[in-house]
């Protein structure tokens, strides 16, 4: 991780975005929307985005992007999995997608190349109007529902996944699994004190339960539909097992320990185009090998071995 002060590159430890022990994430710094008509109109080929298939922030995006079908619509580059002392790069590998627009050797050139006084971090997702060559957002909670509502006149697959009439519900369920689940896995791992970690781990595992006992009663998380509530989920729970369970220290089950958990990430992934976005190889890379605080050694661990595409038995 790093920031941009006057213009330098400076690394930054987890453990000095800690606090007491415990891990904060801070705020994103750029937050337009894409609109039918307005500043950032949704025009097809007019965007670009920037992702790490390691990232489950970015993931939520390339997963939205599928759904709706923006592939040829919105242009992707994804970085490499390792995340250094200078950040993400775009260093040649399996798997990356080079910057067609600025050339960038590393994602901070392109937050500089847009605004040189940057001095916030530089993280995925990031979404990129080519056209005045302005950063939209790096929010990725705001471009996926941009992705879900935006682009219907220009081509957009049908399909709403923030649907009015669900979204108390729908935003509900987002603040607890965001909290707990999707943060409550970094709260746990990047935690300084036996304290802070308990003081995670413990809630992530009252949420798994939680979410267990909503799917065995519904097969969505905000009711009878698939929303963008169960991609948030998805995201976190498909890294769970290979990542988050023992380089993380979120040990007290597996995903596989949940009938309706498990079968539920297995229908998920299983849908058309979602499976495409997920990269085991990256996701396991980066986080054994990038956060050395963590695992000092950087050894990856091979397994466990998942069957993801195993029947499911739902719906």
């Amino acid at each position: 991780m790093g920031v941009m002060i006057d213009g330098k590159w400076h690394t930054q430890s987890i453990a000095e975005l800690a606090d007491g022990g415990s891990f904060k994430r801070s705020e994103t710094s750029f937050r337009n929307w894409v609109t039918p008509d307005g500043e950032f109109p949704a025009e097809a080929g007019r965007y670009h985005l920037y992702v790490s298939l390691a990232c489950p922030w970015a993931h939520r995006t390339l997963i939205m992007r599928a759904l709706k079908g923006l592939q040829d619509q919105i242009s992707v580059s994804v970085v490499n999995w390792f995340m250094g002392e200078d950040g993400w790069s775009f260093e040649a590998g399996d798997g990356v997608v080079a910057d067609p627009v600025f050339g960038a050797g590393h994602l901070r050139d392109v937050y500089a190349s847009v605004k040189p006084d940057y001095t916030g971090r530089v993280t995925v997702p990031v979404l990129l109007d080519t056209g005045t060559r302005q950063i939209v957002s790096n929010e990725s909670a705001e471009i996926i529902r941009m992705f879900n509502s935006a682009f219907g006149g220009s081509g957009a697959a049908p399909g709403d996944y923030y649907p009015a009439d669900l979204r108390e519900e729908i935003d509900a369920v987002n603040a607890r699994i965001y909290d707990s689940l999707n943060n409550g896995v970094y709260k746990s791992g990047f935690a300084r004190s036996q304290q802070a970690y308990e003081q995670a781990v413990l809630p992530l595992f009252d949420t798994l339960d939680w979410m267990e006992d909503i799917l065995s009663r519904q097969r969505w998380l905000a009711g009878d539909r698939f929303t963008e509530a169960d991609i948030r989920a998805f995201v976190t729970l498909i890294r769970f097992d290979p990542v988050y369970h023992g380089h993380f220290k979120c040990n007290r089950r597996r995903i596989v320990d949940y009938p309706n958990l498990w079968a539920y990430t297995r229908e998920i992934y299983q849908m058309p185009g979602v499976s495409d976005t997920v990269n085991l190889g990256h996701i396991r890379n980066h986080y054994y090998a990038s956060h050395e605080t963590v695992n000092p050694t950087r050894i990856v661990a091979v397994g466990p071995v998942l069957d993801y595409m195993a029947p499911h038995g739902r719906g």
